[in-house]
């Protein structure tokens, strides 16, 4: 397996795996696209310069960063003259297991052995695709967010044939690319989209049981919590609101709702051996010494007043 990776190829030109190839073209690294055909890929290639040159005339990209992409990004004829002498591929076609079968095959079947094979699948299972690859434990899920080209958050998941060496050396090159990623286990859904669909699932409740419209809800989620999660995930978060007082918020919910929003084993364990947070020091995700909790006050107060300033500077969305 390659330790560390210089070359990228990406399969799949379209919108997801267009913006991936971007990203990592825009980083310093040779990065070769096919689609399904040479005349899509180089209608995708064209594509995407047409793209970067609008990002960075509107300011999203820096100055000189659609010649850095073109100077990095090549079409290919075919998708084995891809990936023949790359040192990581990512698989990005339609999110089926047919498709992806097909064209991981393909991949495996051309790219050299030492080549560690990504797939961008959203839902898809890591031990339902690895079945159809040659060299199983070069395989693992690098899954990237739409929008690409700016989301920083990447989740990598593992088959039980993957070899767990891969992940420093995918980790690096996500790191080159200002990307992060985050190790996850192979259930349907991950983790993203797991927590996504119970958001929306229970914001859809809410909206059919007549307690708010779907605007006034949208309103509620980006202006208080949603506010945070930039900065803060959940587990951050309750560390700062206090574990006791979810401890309480979860008795009046479980008394309503019953056992679906009962209080979770975590907040339980949490409180019953005197971790409260950030008030008290001891969290769930850490110890917290006074200093640190100073630190965090601030940051957490200079965050949440700059992400004002950028929003009050942008204005509303455009309906």
């Amino acid at each position: 397996m390659v330790t560390s990776i210089s070359s990228v190829a990406v399969v799949g030109a379209g919108y997801m795996g267009g913006g991936i190839a971007q990203s990592f073209a825009l980083a310093g690294l040779p990065v070769t696209i096919a689609d399904v055909s040479a005349e899509t890929t180089q209608a995708a290639y064209a594509r995407l310069l047409e793209e970067a040159r609008e990002f960075e005339d509107a300011g999203l990209y820096d100055a000189g960063a659609t010649d850095t992409i073109r100077a990095n990004l090549t079409a290919a004829a075919s998708i084995e003259e891809a990936v023949a002498d790359v040192d990581f591929v990512e698989e990005a076609v339609f999110e089926s297991v047919e498709v992806k079968h097909e064209v991981l095959g393909r991949i495996s079947a051309a790219a050299r052995p030492d080549t560690i094979i990504g797939s961008n699948t959203s839902t898809i299972p890591a031990r339902v695709l690895v079945t159809a690859m040659t060299g199983p434990e070069r395989f693992l899920t690098v899954h990237f967010s739409n929008p690409a080209p700016f989301i920083p958050g990447v989740e990598l998941v593992l088959s039980e044939h993957t070899d767990p060496g891969v992940v420093p050396v995918v980790r690096e090159l996500l790191a080159k690319a200002d990307r992060q990623g985050a190790l996850v286990a192979d259930v349907p859904g991950f983790v993203l989209n797991r927590l996504q669909y119970v958001l929306l699932k229970e914001a859809m409740s809410i909206a059919e049981e007549g307690i708010a419209s779907p605007e006034d809800i949208d309103t509620v989620v980006r202006t208080t919590f949603g506010f945070r999660l930039g900065f803060f995930g959940p587990f951050a978060i309750a560390d700062q609101a206090g574990l006791d007082v979810y401890a309480g918020g979860f008795r009046t919910f479980e008394e309503n709702f019953g056992e679906r929003l009962s209080t979770p084993a975590l907040i339980q364990e949490a409180v019953a051996g005197d971790r409260k947070g950030v008030k008290n020091g001891k969290g769930l995700l850490r110890d917290y010494t006074p200093e640190q909790v100073k630190a965090l006050v601030a940051y957490r107060n200079k965050a949440y007043g700059e992400m004002g300033r950028l929003l009050r500077a942008l204005g509303p969305a455009p309906a």
